[in-house]
């Protein structure tokens, strides 16, 4: 169940982080029953296609409704009455029972409560979680203050107008304890599913809490801080398994730090805290606060500034606290251009017909890699033979049918395979480290197998079983011929399927398509061959060549398992795997397999070579000639300062970059020296850390910006960089066709001059701050990674994009930004 509810959280990110999303409008009332008694009314209108939980639901999958009261002498009266489309049953996405409300007509809540004599309004919030068939939303909080007087309430759009994530609520006070000194008290509420760092957790990882007074030198600092709340303390895989110490949300998280006093003055400072799921982080965000020690209050601090009565909107002239210089860094040709881009793209809407067409054809090419299988190859003209001597009807008929029989066989094991683990556990192969550690050692396996020092099969019980019932003839008998040729020829087979539907785990459809290519290649020899049995005398004899094919195809099985074994290197970090012993390995390799070739190395079930055959040697000579190529993929290439990549096995190998002996790059020292903040960013590309800097460059250049919102502690920024960037294409442009200018809301970096947003009436103290409200003014959101491409004049190129994985959809969306840019010159 938790590891579903990660992969939910996962999906979260793939879709959720580069837009804000608001499907469930909310509205409320309140009417007198009698006496005490009153009846509150939640009425939800749902968007198409979305639900919402019940307050009644299990809370092992989705997080229920759930009504809170902040007011005291507000109490429930018996258990709330729920109206709508109703719907009970099993979940797929939580893999637990539910209880929901779908669309189609308004979701009701009526709850009676008691209020006690004295209380003015009722004051609150209802917590939901809304979730289409793809995906949920964070858990959102509607506020709500009900009057009394008139049952009036102050509107949901009022209350719930900043759609930004703030999953963290801060309260304070302050207790004396008649000694001169006194408890400064700091609460979050954190938000279910959402977590704070304690102030003791290491900086090698997210950004502690911390308290900062304006004036230190009027505080006395007493002992460490008491934390308290829900504890957990670990690794955090959203920072590479750094220990971290952080509260969980749906317990309050208080500090407690005893001070003194120096003066009878106010005291006051900001805490500075990080927020996180299981997505990823908010930017630090600090918290002005006030403590009384005469009056005993405290509260936070919220510049007020002028407003117009009759537009309800900050006048141009705000002015900012003191010791802040007032900033607004809203650009209008930005905001413009967002809302209504310069292109249309898309990011790759074709991508899945391509990627469907290449599980096809790699499906294909496995089928004809298992024809020259010795477990394969001669069953061709035995199963031909043997229709053609049916007098019933013409071989050809039968041959037809023994072919779509093959074909339905394997393409609905493709389907079963899917319905049985799902498209997003098959998705998941592709990065996994587990399931590509498992397939590493699935391959060398059947490596070894293909070698001949053990055979794999299935149990000889299931093909006696089938060769049953295919002697029964007919349609049926003929069926299960099909059935019993994929049964015996497991063994062949077998690791080729499997390193197609690996290949192809991306598409929910993939395994099916992998599946039809594969039947496709091996139904049309007999298809072809029971059309035209005279053709049989050209096939070439069984022989100790389907021998020497098993051992090429396991030295291929061999090399393609350094390649699972290199994802899971890449996405847990062991840093083991890098370029240059990838590569040693496909040399040596391509060396064993060259000399095999040329028969200097024998297997156990080799016939010895008296006279190399022709084809023996050219085949040998061509593996010799490649394992040369591999070789040059050692020398020094001066445009990328690496290793020489390789274009035609592109996307096997670990980057370039990800090396052992090869110095770290440093950036060129005359842009440097006009740009300080020109860096290298990941994968060894240049890039910028301020957005004017990089801005002024770019029209220097003559080149459109790629705008990047990162966070150091963003999991999504990384896989970005580390699945996607590394790619030589995408790298190559962003090197050569872009400036990258890439903005870490997460920067600690003190600013020389603290910021106030006039925008959003913020106070900003470090570069994260600054970068963070840049992007929620200018784009309204608060997520990342977000990619902007855009002008060197400020005009946006295409709609910004979040986080999704895949190279081709990538490269489109880069692509498209590039077309629309060089057509505006």
């Amino acid at each position: 169940m938790r590891y579903c509810k990660i992969l939910l959280f996962l999906l979260i990110s793939s879709f959720v982080l580069a837009q804000e999303l608001d499907p469930v409008s909310w509205s409320y009332n309140i009417e007198q029953i009698e006496g005490d008694e009153y009846l509150l009314v939640f009425k939800a209108e749902i968007e198409p296609g979305w639900t919402v939980y019940s307050q009644f639901t299990s809370d092992d999958g989705p997080v229920p409704t759930s009504l809170n009261f902040e007011s005291e002498g507000v109490s429930k009266v018996g258990e709330s009455v729920e109206k709508g489309s109703k719907k009970e049953g099993f979940d797929k996405i939580f893999e637990v029972d539910v209880i929901k409300f779908l669309a189609d007509e308004p979701f009701i809540i009526e709850q009676k409560i008691k209020i006690d004599a004295g209380v003015e309004n009722v004051v609150g919030y209802l917590t939901y979680m809304t979730c289409d068939k793809e995906k949920c939303l964070p858990p959102s909080d509607v506020e709500f203050d009900l009057s009394l007087s008139g049952g009036s309430s102050k509107s949901d759009d009022a209350v719930a107008d900043d759609k930004m994530k703030d999953p963290v609520k801060w309260d304070f006070s302050i207790e004396d304890n008649k000694d001169g000194t006194y408890n400064l008290i700091y609460t979050a509420d954190i938000q279910k599913g959402w977590t704070v760092y304690s102030q003791f957790s290491s900086d090698e990882g997210p950004v502690p809490t911390y308290i900062t007074f304006e004036d230190e030198d009027a505080v006395e600092i007493i002992g460490d801080a008491d934390e308290t709340g829900k504890k957990k303390q670990g690794p955090d895989p959203l920072f590479d398994n750094v220990e971290v110490i952080k509260f969980l949300g749906g317990t309050p998280f208080q500090i407690t730090q005893k001070i003194k006093p120096k003066n009878g003055d106010d005291i006051a400072g900001y805490i500075t805290y990080m927020a996180c799921d299981d997505k990823g982080c908010l930017p630090p965000n600090p918290i002005d606060f006030v403590f009384n020690p005469t009056n005993l209050t405290a509260q936070a601090v919220a510049f007020e500034p002028e407003v117009n009565e009759i537009s309800g909107t900050a006048s141009s002239d705000v002015v900012a606290p003191d010791g802040f210089k007032l900033i607004n860094q809203e650009i209008p040709s930005l905001r413009e251009s967002y809302l209504s881009p310069l292109g249309d793209c898309e990011g790759g809407e074709d991508q899945s017909e391509k990627t469907l067409l290449w599980s096809f054809i790699i499906g294909f090419l496995g089928g004809l890699f298992a024809l020259l299988t010795p477990c394969v190859f001669p069953m061709i003209p035995l199963t031909v033979s043997f229709f053609t001597k049916d007098t019933k009807r013409k071989g050809w008929v039968n041959g037809m049918i023994y072919g779509i029989s093959i074909i339905v066989i394997y393409v609905s094991l493709g389907l079963a395979i899917t319905a049985i683990f799902g498209d997003e556990a098959l998705n998941r192969l592709s990065t996994n480290w587990i399931a590509n550690t498992f397939f590493f050692l699935i391959f060398v396996v059947f490596a070894f197998s293909f070698f001949g020092y053990y055979e794999i099969t299935l149990p000889s019980s299931w093909s006696t079983k089938s060769d049953t019932m295919a002697d029964k003839g007919g349609f049926i008998g003929i069926f299960f011929m099909a059935f019993t040729l994929a049964l015996v020829s497991f063994s062949c087979t077998g690791p080729i399927i499997g390193s197609a539907l690996v290949s192809s785990a991306s598409n929910a459809l993939g395994p099916a398509v992998v599946m039809f290519g594969f039947s496709v290649a091996l139904a049309l020899p007999f298809g072809f061959f029971a059309a035209f049995p005279a053709w049989l005398n050209t096939l070439p004899q069984s022989g100790g060549w389907m021998t020497s094919v098993k051992v090429v195809l396991g030295f291929l099985e061999l090399a393609f398992a350094f390649k699972f074994l290199s994802v899971a290197d890449l996405t847990n970090h062991w840093g083991f795997l890098r370029y240059e012993l990838f590569l040693g390995a496909w040399v040596i390799i391509g060396i064993l397999t060259t000399l095999y070739m040329f028969g200097k190395i024998k297997f156990p079930h080799d016939s010895p070579i008296k006279k190399l055959s022709k084809k023996r040697i050219v085949l040998g000579t061509l593996f010799g000639l490649f394992t040369v190529y591999l070789a040059t993929g050692f020398m020094y290439n001066e445009t990328t300062k690496s290793y020489n990549s390789l274009s035609i096995i592109s996307g096997f190998p670990p980057p370039a970059q990800y090396n052992y002996f090869l110095d770290e790059l440093e950036p060129d020292a005359e842009i440097k020296a006009e740009y300080p903040s020109y860096s290298i960013c990941a994968n060894n590309i240049p890039c910028f850390k301020d957005y004017y800097e990089g801005l002024e460059y770019a029209e220097k250049q003559n080149k459109p910006v790629f705008l990047d919102f990162t966070g150091h502690g963003c999991v999504n920024c990384r896989k970005t960089e580390e699945t996607i960037w590394i790619d030589d294409k995408i790298r190559d442009n962003l090197i050569n066709k872009w400036v990258l200018v890439s903005l870490y809301v997460d920067d600690d970096k003190k600013l020389e001059e603290g910021l106030y947003s006039q925008s959003r009436l913020k106070k900003m103290r470090n570069i994260g701050n600054k970068w963070a409200d840049f992007q929620i003014t200018n784009f309204e959101q608060n997520s990342q990674p977000l990619y902007v491409m855009m002008t060197a004049d400020q005009k946006v190129l295409a709609s910004p994009r979040g986080y999704y994985s895949g190279i081709t959809a990538y490269q489109e969306y880069m692509d498209c930004g590039l077309k629309t840019y060089n057509e505006l010159k």
